[in-house]
Protein backbone atom coordinates (compact mmCIF):
# COMPACT_ATOMS: atom_id res chain seq x y z
CA UNK A 1 0.00 0.00 0.00
CA UNK A 2 1.00 3.54 -0.48
CA UNK A 3 2.29 5.74 2.57
CA UNK A 4 -0.23 8.35 1.36
CA UNK A 5 -3.53 8.31 3.86
CA UNK A 6 -5.50 9.66 0.96
CA UNK A 7 -4.62 7.27 -1.49
CA UNK A 8 -7.51 5.21 -2.93
CA UNK A 9 -8.25 1.63 -1.86
CA UNK A 10 -10.44 -0.98 -3.12
CA UNK A 11 -12.71 -1.87 -0.19
CA UNK A 12 -14.67 -4.58 -2.60
CA UNK A 13 -15.65 -5.32 -6.07
CA UNK A 14 -19.34 -6.31 -6.94
CA UNK A 15 -21.11 -6.75 -10.15
CA UNK A 16 -23.64 -3.77 -10.40
CA UNK A 17 -23.67 -0.55 -9.90
CA UNK A 18 -26.95 -0.50 -7.90
CA UNK A 19 -24.82 -2.80 -5.93
CA UNK A 20 -21.87 -0.54 -5.48
CA UNK A 21 -24.05 2.65 -4.79
CA UNK A 22 -25.69 0.74 -2.08
CA UNK A 23 -23.00 0.33 -0.07
CA UNK A 24 -21.67 3.70 -0.89
CA UNK A 25 -24.56 4.99 0.26
CA UNK A 26 -24.20 2.73 3.52
CA UNK A 27 -20.67 3.93 4.06
CA UNK A 28 -21.60 7.83 3.74
CA UNK A 29 -23.86 6.82 6.06
CA UNK A 30 -21.49 6.30 8.65
CA UNK A 31 -19.29 8.88 8.04
CA UNK A 32 -17.07 7.43 5.99
CA UNK A 33 -16.28 8.63 2.18
CA UNK A 34 -16.40 6.28 -0.33
CA UNK A 35 -16.83 6.36 -4.52
CA UNK A 36 -17.81 3.51 -6.79
CA UNK A 37 -15.60 3.59 -10.11
CA UNK A 38 -16.71 1.37 -12.99
CA UNK A 39 -20.18 1.51 -13.39
CA UNK A 40 -20.40 1.95 -16.94
CA UNK A 41 -18.09 -0.63 -18.38
CA UNK A 42 -20.13 -3.16 -15.35
CA UNK A 43 -23.79 -2.07 -16.99
CA UNK A 44 -22.44 -3.54 -20.53
CA UNK A 45 -24.50 -6.54 -21.35
CA UNK A 46 -21.99 -8.86 -23.09
CA UNK A 47 -20.35 -12.70 -22.26
CA UNK A 48 -17.14 -10.62 -20.88
CA UNK A 49 -18.64 -9.48 -16.74
CA UNK A 50 -17.22 -6.29 -15.46
CA UNK A 51 -17.42 -5.09 -12.22
CA UNK A 52 -17.80 -2.08 -10.15
CA UNK A 53 -14.89 -1.59 -7.60
CA UNK A 54 -15.89 0.78 -3.93
CA UNK A 55 -12.72 2.92 -3.22
CA UNK A 56 -12.37 4.47 -0.31
CA UNK A 57 -9.47 6.24 1.20
CA UNK A 58 -5.94 4.38 2.59
CA UNK A 59 -6.43 5.78 5.87
CA UNK A 60 -10.55 4.69 6.17
CA UNK A 61 -10.16 1.44 4.62
CA UNK A 62 -10.17 -0.59 7.90
CA UNK A 63 -12.91 0.87 9.48
CA UNK A 64 -14.54 0.68 5.50
CA UNK A 65 -13.79 -3.13 5.65
CA UNK A 66 -15.48 -3.95 8.91
CA UNK A 67 -18.13 -1.75 8.65
CA UNK A 68 -19.38 -3.49 5.50
CA UNK A 69 -18.96 -6.90 7.26
CA UNK A 70 -21.41 -5.56 9.85
CA UNK A 71 -23.93 -4.55 6.81
CA UNK A 72 -23.63 -7.36 5.12
CA UNK A 73 -24.36 -9.55 8.62
CA UNK A 74 -27.37 -7.47 9.38
CA UNK A 75 -28.40 -7.58 6.13
CA UNK A 76 -28.28 -11.47 6.58
CA UNK A 77 -30.32 -11.08 9.49
CA UNK A 78 -33.44 -10.00 7.79
CA UNK A 79 -35.77 -11.99 7.63
CA UNK A 80 -37.32 -10.97 3.68
CA UNK A 81 -40.51 -12.82 4.00
CA UNK A 82 -41.72 -10.43 6.59
CA UNK A 83 -41.06 -7.14 4.66
CA UNK A 84 -44.34 -5.86 3.77
CA UNK A 85 -43.09 -3.63 0.47
CA UNK A 86 -46.71 -2.54 -0.07
CA UNK A 87 -48.67 -2.73 -3.86
CA UNK A 88 -47.28 -1.86 -6.67
CA UNK A 89 -49.09 1.11 -8.34
CA UNK A 90 -48.33 2.16 -12.14
CA UNK A 91 -46.66 5.77 -12.41
CA UNK A 92 -49.09 8.47 -12.66
CA UNK A 93 -52.43 6.11 -11.34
Amino acid sequence: MSSDPDSPQVLVSVLSDIEAATIVGALYARGIDASATGGFTAGFRTEAPGCVHVIVKQSEWSIAHETLNVLQDECQEIDWSSVDFGEFKEPGT
